[in-house]
């Protein structure tokens, strides 16, 4: 066995492995600090213009996160937008260059209680949700124009479950439950 052609070759090929697999590496400097605390009662936040999901920025810039969810023809989020579907799944757009990609999106999973939001796993192109599906797989097929935003003409695969289920879902977050 000729070890210098086997080690070449296995040297070539993690090359070409490593150009060909999407990038996983994150930019700690354009990291946007999360903690469980940030995550709130989805009433809390603002109901997109569609009223499919639930947005919020964590910087502060709410209005321009609220244009882009409301825009006809897509855009792009600024850092600190939220996007939430369901109480438990949550999207961040962190800074420009924190993860190409996935388009600056970070996806966490969420354990919510009455007591708050805990989370249970968060990352980029591995989160797997409570059904056993890769968040960024989902995602991913957002055309462009929707910055990997998923809605039923944005190019995404639909989802396993109806509008009346998922409106259920979302008005019994626990974390909005108010007690006297």
């Amino acid at each position: 066995m000729n070890y210098q052609k086997l080690a070449g070759f296995s040297a070539l090929l993690a090359a070409v492995l490593l150009i060909a697999s999407p990038s996983n590496s994150q930019d700690a400097d354009q990291q946007i600090p999360i903690t469980d605390a940030l995550f709130k009662c989805l009433t809390d936040m603002s109901k997109s213009a569609s009223g499919a999901f639930f947005v919020d920025n964590l910087l502060g810039d709410k209005a321009a996160t609220e244009a882009v969810a409301a825009a006809s023809s897509g855009g792009q989020y600024p850092p600190g937008s939220v996007i939430s579907l369901v109480p438990s799944e949550v999207m961040v757009k962190h800074q420009p260059g924190w993860n190409a990609a996935t388009g600056d999106w970070e996806f966490i999973e969420l354990e919510v209680s009455a007591a708050g939001s805990k989370i249970l796993s968060r990352g980029t192109t591995d989160v797997i949700n409570q059904f056993g599906g890769n968040c960024f797989d989902c995602q991913k097929l957002a055309r462009p124009e929707w910055d990997f935003i998923c809605g039923t003409d944005h190019g995404c695969a639909p989802l396993p479950i109806d509008r009346a289920t998922i409106m259920a879902v979302q008005s019994a977050d626990p974390r909005c439950i108010k007690e006297n």
